[in-house]
């Protein structure tokens, strides 16, 4: 089966056209031999014919003007024999003359009557030959009877019979123009005739023309049109569909309306829309279990262009909360997945809102962090902290909904939310097997967030973080340093700050709290435990049941009763009794 192209519509186009003008030309060129034959036929052969008519005239008066010569000859004295014998003679010549006059007439006439192509009167015509006929021979009958009865009386030299002869003669010549005058007339009458119908035929040739070639370029335009449209509307429609594309709507496609080569790019792009369409729901799909931004890079490399391993400063955070384990014994399977969904959704929100990326849930724990390509790096840490106290505050609504989640009257008091911060250079990449990969962090400022998120526990704060992570994040947040500590995996302390909520919302307890703490912070590290323990006593009067105060109270008791070594620098171990 042909398959039509847009190639072959415009040729066929071009064809069109070119046959609508060729038609327009034949008709132009039949229609012009037409009219041009019937001029012919009026120059060559009516003007011709009458021209044999008048011709027939002169011959007559020319053989009158003879016969008066032979007269003359004949009646000299001595007669002139000879001069008589040669008019005799012009007489005889001029007498033929006038037949064959008479006869090319009659034959142009017969010519035209036998010519179908073009139109006259041939009755008119056949009339007209047949008078030229019967004039031409009565004439010469006549005139013979006459010369007959008349050269005798030359001869007896009876002039009055010749004179009366001579007169009856000239009557039978003007009588024989008369009647070439009356054929004459009828011949021009014809003439005009046909003269007309040739000029109305022209006229008619040029409407015709007119209208053919307005009627050529008519089709030729409607085909050009149609076919065109057909080109054009598909394209339209295809460049439509592009816009839509582009502007993300993959819910429709392009009817393939053609077979041509914009049939096939329709039907190519569907295909690809469709492709798209699969691939946005593998992005959909993959977006529930690992950070859409994520599967965009893993889907378009380019973009992730430490998806291979590479080394930089990222904010990592760690949040679990305690005591979570226990409320869920007890559960039923699917009890315990709607609580899970529940709590990570909500703990979930303030990453994904402060452009966070989810790495992994274990557990009720959710690992997350921040960082190029996904965040800038001077926004990372203040995203991360701010994203902290948002959880916070969600988690003290969330312990207000899980006795409804889970069916009982209360939630232990200690059933609060940890986080844990850190900022510090880690290993980020596709990191795993040949059997499953991971676009995740590794590095010494992920065990040190998920240390902090366990240090909680010992502090009885809600959000540790890193003194890297603090000063970066800047006058974002509020803090204060609870410690110096050396985490499990770590030689050197390292100093920890809490965070205490957004900047410029502390309450004047919580400021007074953080004056006393800091106070009794330095003398605990100066050795001053009287000064210390009075310190943080004051913080607990400023905030009652502050974790960190009792904490640090309580170890100044320990070292007043058992001093730290010597070599002492004020940090504490998460390992040490």
């Amino acid at each position: 089966m042909l398959r039509p192209t847009i190639r072959k519509r415009i040729l066929g186009i071009a064809l069109g056209l070119i046959f609508l003008m060729a038609i327009t030309a034949a008709l132009s060129t039949v229609m012009t031999r037409k009219i041009a034959h019937q001029l012919d036929e009026l120059t060559t052969k009516y003007v011709e014919a009458y021209g044999h008519l008048a011709r027939m005239n002169v011959r007559s008066l020319e053989q009158a003007v003879v016969v008066r010569r032979m007269v003359v000859a004949k009646i000299q004295t001595p007669p002139d024999e000879t001069a008589f014998a040669n008019q005799q003679t012009v007489y005889e010549a001029k007498g033929r003359e006038l037949d064959q006059e008479a006869q090319a007439a009659r034959a142009l006439i017969i010519a035209i009557i036998d010519d179908p192509t073009t139109v006259s009167d041939d009755a008119k015509l056949g009339r007209i030959e047949n008078r030229i006929e019967t004039v031409t021979s009565d004439l010469r009958r006549y005139l013979d009877e006459e010369n007959t009865r008349m050269w005798p009386l030359l001869e007896a030299g009876n002039m009055v019979e010749v004179r009366a002869s001579l007169v009856r003669a000239d009557a039978l010549r003007d009588e024989f123009n008369r009647k070439i005058e009356e054929i004459r007339q009828d011949m021009m009458a014809q003439v005009r005739s046909d003269a007309a119908v040739t000029m109305r035929d022209q006229q008619r040739a040029i409407i015709v023309s007119a209208i053919v070639t307005t009627l050529a370029a008519v089709l030729g335009l409607t085909f050009a049109l149609f076919v065109s449209t057909g080109i054009t509307r598909p394209v339209r429609r295809l460049l439509d569909g592009t816009r839509a594309v582009e502007a993300g709507r993959l819910d429709g496609s392009i009817d393939v309306t053609t077979r041509d080569e914009i049939g096939q790019l329709t039907a190519a792009f569907n295909n690809m829309v469709e492709q798209l369409r699969h691939k946005e729901r593998l992005r959909e799909t993959f977006g529930r279990y690992v950070d859409p931004r994520v599967v965009e890079g893993l889907i378009d490399p380019q973009s992730l262009a430490a998806s291979n391993g590479e080394r930089r400063v990222m904010t990592v955070l760690f949040c679990d909360m305690k005591g979570f384990t226990s409320l869920s014994e007890g559960m039923t399977p699917q009890g315990l997945v709607k609580v899970m969904n529940h709590y990570l959704s909500t703990m979930s929100g303030p990453i994904r809102s402060h452009r966070g990326i989810i790495d992994k849930y274990i557990g009720d724990a959710i690992m997350a962090y921040w960082g190029p390509p996904f965040t800038e790096h001077s926004e990372q840490a203040r995203l991360a902290c701010l994203a902290a106290v948002e959880m916070a505050d969600r988690g003290k609504a969330l312990r207000t909904e899980l006795p409804e989640l889970l069916g009982v009257r209360a939630v232990p008091s200690d059933c609060e939310v940890r986080i844990g911060i850190a900022t510090g250079e880690v290993l980020v990449g596709s990191i795993g097997s040949e059997f499953l990969m991971s676009y995740t962090v590794m590095g010494d400022a992920v065990n040190l967030a998920s240390r902090l998120e366990n240090a909680n526990k010992f502090y009885g704060s809600h959000s540790l973080a890193s003194e890297a992570a603090i000063m970066a994040a800047g006058d974002a947040v509020e803090s204060r340093e609870v410690d110096r500590l050396t985490v499990v995996g770590q030689t050197q302390p390292e100093a920890v700050f809490e965070i205490i909520g957004r900047a410029g919302e502390l309450t004047e307890p919580q400021r007074m709290l953080l004056a006393r703490y800091a106070e009794g912070l330095a003398a605990y590290r100066a050795r001053h435990w009287d000064e210390a323990r009075q310190a943080f006593q004051a913080a607990l009067e400023a905030v009652p049941g502050d974790g960190p105060s009792m904490a640090m109270a309580q170890r100044v008791e320990k070292f007043q009763a058992n001093p730290p070594p010597a070599d002492w620098d004020g940090s504490w171990r998460l390992d040490q009794k």
